[in-house]
C-alpha cells in the first residue's frame, strides 16, 4: 500500500500478520453482511486458537461456522448460538469456550472499544448469571453493570461501496455490526463488492470512513439467505 491507498491484490495480503491466539472482530448479523471470503482465507491458513467476536458463528459449514469445523477456535463471545448445530455442540460439550452477551452490549462493548473508551455501565443483564463477577453500581436508584471494552487484533469486515482510500458505505441491514467492528480492530480489513473512483462516494453517505481502514479488497459473494422453516 502506498499513501491513503488501502487496497491490496489477495486475501493473502489482506489478513497478513493473523497469527494463532489472535482476537478476531467480525461483522455481520446471521448471514447477512458477512466477510465471508476473509472468513474462508482464515480457514484456508488454518490460524488457530482464535478467540472471535460476532453477534453470531454462521451456520454449519458457511461463515464463521466453518472455523468451528476446523477447530479453529477456542473462545466465542456472542450473543446468539441458534442455527448452527456445531456451535451449540461445543459449547454444551465444554470443547468451546462461549462467552454469551447481549446483543445491544456486544455492540457497545465494539463502539466502546473503537472509541477509546476502557468500559461503561448498562442496566442490561442486572440480576442474571451475566451480571456474575462483575462491579455493579446504582444511579439514580436503579443497578447497572460496569462492561468492559472490546477491541481486537484484526477486525474483518463486509462492505457494499468503497474508494480506494477506504472510505465504506454498508447497503441497508448489512450495517448491523460492521461499522462498529471496523473502529475496533487493531488491524481494519473491508471486503467490498464494488470499488469506486475517489470523489464518486457523498461524503454524507459514507459509514466508515478511510482512516479506520487499513487493508481493502474487492470480491465476488455468495450471499446466502437464511429461510425461515415452520410447520404447516
Amino acid at each position: 500500500m502506498a499513501g491513503f491507498n488501502k487496497l491490496v491484490n489477495s486475501y493473502e495480503a489482506a489478513l497478513a500478520g493473523l497469527e494463532d491466539g489472535m482476537t478476531v472482530l467480525a461483522g455481520g448479523f446471521g448471514l447477512c453482511g458477512i466477510p465471508e471470503n476473509l472468513i474462508a482465507e482464515i480457514k484456508r491458513k488454518q490460524t488457530k486458537h482464535l478467540t472471535l467476536v460476532s453477534n453470531n458463528c454462521g451456520v454449519d459449514g458457511f461463515g464463521l461456522g466453518m472455523l468451528l469445523e476446523n477447530r479453529q477456535v477456542d473462545k466465542m463471545v456472542s450473543s446468539y448460538v441458534g442455527e448452527n448445530a456445531l456451535f451449540e455442540q461445543q459449547l454444551l460439550s465444554g470443547e468451546l469456550e462461549v462467552e454469551l452477551t447481549p446483543q445491544g452490549t456486544l455492540a457497545e462493548k465494539m463502539r466502546a472499544g473503537g472509541a477509546g473508551i476502557p468500559a461503561f455501565y448498562t442496566a442490561t443483564g442486572v440480576g442474571t448469571p451475566i451480571a456474575d463477577g462483575k462491579e455493579t453500581r446504582r444511579f439514580n436508584g436503579r443497578g447497572y453493570l460496569l462492561e468492559e471494552a472490546i477491541t481486537g487484533d484484526f477486525a474483518i469486515v463486509k462492505g457494499w461501496k468503497a474508494d480506494p482510500y477506504g472510505n465504506v458505505i454498508y447497503r441497508h441491514t448489512a450495517q448491523n455490526f460492521n461499522p462498529l467492528v471496523a473502529t475496533a480492530g487493531k488491524i481494519t480489513v473491508v471486503e467490498v463488492e464494488e470499488l469506486v473512483e475517489v470523489g464518486e462516494l457523498d461524503p454524507a453517505q459514507i459509514h466508515t470512513p478511510g482512516i479506520y481502514v487499513d487493508r481493502l479488497i474487492v470480491g465476488m459473494f455468495e450471499k446466502r439467505i437464511e429461510n425461515r422453516t415452520v410447520t404447516d
